[in-house]
């Protein structure tokens, strides 16, 4: 095995399989100075000014004068004097391929009354507003299966109770965008089928009217949702214990279920990436890609997002656009963000993070190459706004920021029942209600975290296994998990902190 890998002919770098010293030889050419594990070595001498090449795709330009041999990074690579302005091929449909064979696999899910079908069977308390958050979650706590386990003995069907609290709410535009995208998230949790019924907590002044939440999203009480507010209810301590009881009345139906044999094109993947690093666009990324595939092949869906993270590599997407106007919608939302960070006197490029550096990620155009490997080879079906519902089957795109748990939270409320996430540095995240594996891109993070990962996808920088192999081991372990299995996340209770609404506008 090479100490290097070279992931296209025509790249001008190779990327390190382990730390290289000054004086090792790489494709004949002596390494100068230390590269780190998944850093970059260029392949021969640069100017600055040029165009650096990985995936056969311009990740940024010489900032300096490069020598082959030398470590490219922060120091000696950019994204250029136009800030990574410069002109892709969109070619609308052109790489749009004939839909694959269906296939078909199961797994034992929930199936609802009307159709809709779980992998997990929670009963969720929703927060209209920050100062209905400690009511709702004294409401869960008394549920806790940490705490109290006694609580939810009659019922093992039920996987638990959970309270998804946020910070917003109120001192908002009652008709911006901040407030349609709370209530359209708030309403895809709502909705959501791993919510067997759903306790809404308000404080009864806020903005967000509970009542003007539930018209405006098509819902309305009933045995499965119930709505107050602690204004009404006279207090704090009044309002727990009125949330335990409804709690208590909704456990024995909520229990009523049974797993039983499902197709996997009930299964809907949120795909995320977060602490990327040099690796992930060659191991992880493009393993869970070819798990998606397979996925899309059995019927079922994935949600790729993090519209930041796919800056400059837009064009490999809307080339596998079904429609014009799907691909067209994508560079929209990317103008969008443009426009966003330019007025909040950010620019695209504040992206890679810290971390992302340290791992070997030097520009965002570098990070989104290998970020847009998560999707796959499938064709792009719909390009969603953020938290929007989802009803296209197959590759969609849905418009989210980058932060993990924000853009999480808008696929879930689009109805992803389960979350893949890729990560190199070891970020620890879970999400409820859906279940959320993690995927190591390197081995070494693998051995130090394994009780945060849920596999290894490091064995492909190893060379023991494949992207097809790991891909396929993915998709196992998709259908093993939407069948009840629990994830690393899980048995280690993450879920309720990682609810955060996207906070878009001016807060008043």
């Amino acid at each position: 095995m090479t100490p290097f890998i070279r992931l296209h002919p025509k790249d001008d770098v190779l990327i390190a399989r382990a730390q290289l010293v000054s004086g090792t030889a790489v494709e004949g050419i002596p390494i100068k100075g230390l590269i780190p594990p998944g850093h970059k070595i260029a392949t021969h001498a640069m100017v600055a000014g040029d165009p650096v090449r990985r995936y056969n795709q311009i990740i940024g330009f010489a900032s300096k004068p490069i020598a082959a041999g030398e470590h490219i990074h922060t120091h000696n690579l950019d994204m250029g004097p136009n800030k990574g302005d410069f002109e892709r091929d969109y070619a609308f449909g052109a790489d749009v391929k004939p839909e694959p064979a269906k296939r078909e696999a199961t797994f034992l899910g929930i199936k609802r009354a009307d159709g809709r079908v779980a992998t997990r069977n929670y009963i969720g308390i929703l927060s209209s507003v920050n100062c209905s958050a400690t009511v709702a979650r004294a409401i869960a706590d008394h549920f806790s299966l940490q705490t109290n386990p006694a609580a939810l003995a009659s019922f093992p069907n039920v996987d638990g109770v959970v309270a998804l609290t946020h910070g917003t709410g109120c001192a908002m535009d009652t008709e911006g965008i901040g407030m349609q995208i709370l209530q359209r998230t708030l309403a895809g949790y709502a909705k959501h089928a791993n919510f067997a019924a759903v306790l809404v907590v308000g404080l009864g002044c806020e903005s967000n009217q509970i009542n003007a939440w539930l018209a405006n999203s098509d819902l309305r009480e009933g045995e499965t949702l119930r709505a107050f507010s602690i204004q009404d209810t006279g207090g704090t301590a009044k309002s727990v214990a009125k949330g335990i009881a409804l709690i208590k009345d909704m456990l024995p139906q909520a229990n009523a279920v049974q797993r039983e044999p499902c197709s996997a094109a009930h299964i809907t993947i949120g795909l995320q990436c977060g602490g990327s690093d040099g690796y992930s666009g060659i191991s992880a990324n493009p393993a869970l890609g070819a798990a998606v595939d397979l996925l899309v092949a059995h019927g079922g869906s994935a949600i790729l997002s993090e519209t930041p993270e796919i800056y400059g590599a837009e064009h490999l997407l809307t080339r596998r656009a079904v429609t014009r106007e799907v691909g067209e919608k994508l560079i929209t939302r990317i103008k969008w963000w443009e426009h966003y960070t330019q007025i909040n006197d950010g620019e695209m490029n504040n992206n890679p993070s810290p971390g992302n550096k340290a791992g070997g990620l030097t520009t965002i155009l570098e990070k989104s190459l290998g970020a847009v490997a998560k999707g796959g080879t499938s064709n792009l079906q719909a390009v969603y706004e953020y938290a929007e519902k989802v009803t296209a089957h197959g590759l969609v795109y849905m418009d989210t920021p980058g932060y993990d748990p924000v853009s999480a939270t808008g696929q879930v409320a689009g109805g992803a029942n389960l979350i893949c996430f890729t990560t190199g540095r070891g970020s620890a995240y879970g999400c409820a209600p859906s279940p959320s594996l993690k995927l190591s891109t390197n081995s070494a993070l693998w051995r130090k975290q394994e009780d945060d990962m849920d596999l290894n996808c490091g064995e492909i920088i190893d060379g023991s296994s494949t992207v097809a192999e790991m891909g396929q081991r993915i998709f196992e372990l998709v259908l093993a998990t939407a069948s009840g299995e629990k994830s690393k996340s899980e048995l280690h209770g993450y879920g309720q902190n990682e609810f955060v609404p996207w906070q878009v506008g001016a807060v008043m």
